[in-house]
């Protein structure tokens, strides 16, 4: 059954494509019958994962951000792939390559839709326990990666100070430190 506040989208074109995200322009009609036209980032799924190591530290990355121009500290993540038939498939790969840690144990925490107002990214949050590191890291061309271990209550800290700036990293850390301990 149609929502009263639904947009009827009218035709659908991607104005730009770029490695990572495109950029979609639609023709719609609003509920009143006005014809407008919208434009969003398509970026799609990702997931973000908590990892901690059987010591109990949070394995988390140092990663460049060009679009700010600074290191960033985060947590490991990454866009689904074609061939990831669920976001827990992606969680293995993306610890895997950005870290070179597997997890014991897996779980779901939390989905997002952290700016529905302009993109369709959603953000699936994982808890990984048991963590070791198995392997070298394998990072795509333009990925420039650290890793390290720290405390969660370093990891909360820097989030409450506004040191760590990661929107995404620091949803799951207040999360996880509000829901789940």
């Amino acid at each position: 059954m149609p929502d009263d506040l639904a947009w009827e989208t009218l035709d659908t074109e991607t104005a730009y494509t770029c490695p990572g995200f495109d950029i979609v322009h639609e023709d719609v009609r609003l509920p009143d019958g006005t014809e407008s036209d919208f434009d969003f980032l398509r970026e799609g799924d990702s997931v973000v994962i908590l990892p901690f190591t059987a010591d109990g530290d949070v394995v988390v990355i140092e990663e460049w951000r060009q679009a700010v121009k600074r290191l960033n500290r985060a947590l490991p993540a990454g866009s689904m792939e074609a061939d990831d038939d669920a976001p827990r498939a992606a969680v293995d790969r993306e610890l895997r390559e950005e870290t070179g840690y597997e997890a014991d144990d897996v779980r779901h925490l939390y989905t997002a839709e952290p700016a529905n107002g302009y993109a369709d990214s959603v953000f699936h949050y994982f808890l990984a326990e048991g963590c070791t590191p198995t392997a070298e890291q394998d990072l795509d061309f333009n990925e420039s990666i650290r890793v390290e271990t720290t405390t969660f209550e370093a990891l909360l800290e820097a989030v409450q100070a506004g040191d760590l700036q990661d929107g995404r990293s620091a949803v799951g850390i207040m999360y996880y430190a509000l829901f789940e301990r």
